[in-house]
């Protein structure tokens, strides 16, 4: 019933719009051809169709061969040398005497037994990951310049 009336009513819009533009039946025929083919190449132009079908993307990757190493090790570290004076409750009148003899001012920088070995620790501690450093550095060399000779 509601197909009908549409139907209907699409019959008497088409017969309208056909006498206000004064076309033929066959003229209106050729309307329509023409709005079918421009609405298919809306439609492919807007989804992205072409007529050569879909393109395919290459996708290749060039290997870089890895920089050398050329980088130095570092030269081993030089420390200016330190003069360690021990002061006790025995000898610090003798030690201070003989410090003003040979015109040095005494300035005292105090540390426990406990203190001294908890710095002797640290230093230790600073050595170990200086030593770990360097290992890993030794061994990142090694990674690249064997892989370098496996390609060559």
């Amino acid at each position: 019933m509601y197909l009908t009336k549409f139907i209907e009513w699409h019959k008497a819009w088409c017969e309208k719009w056909r006498k206000a533009m004064k076309l033929s039946h066959y003229g209106t025929y050729w309307v329509s051809f023409f709005k079918g083919v421009i609405m298919v190449l809306l439609i492919l132009v807007l989804t992205g169709c072409s007529l050569g079908g879909e393109k395919k993307i290459k996708i290749f990757s060039v290997e870089e061969p890895r920089a050398k190493l050329n980088h130095p090790m570092p030269d081993a570290l030089t420390l200016e040398k330190v003069r360690w004076i021990v002061i006790t409750s025995e000898n610090a009148s003798e030690v201070f005497a003989k410090l003003e003899k040979e015109g040095i001012d005494p300035v005292l920088f105090g540390l426990t037994d406990k203190d001294y070995e908890l710095l002797s620790k640290n230093f230790a501690r600073i050595r170990a990951k200086l030593q770990e450093t360097n290992n890993l550095l030794e061994e990142y060399k090694k990674y690249y310049e064997e892989s370098e000779q496996k390609t060559e």
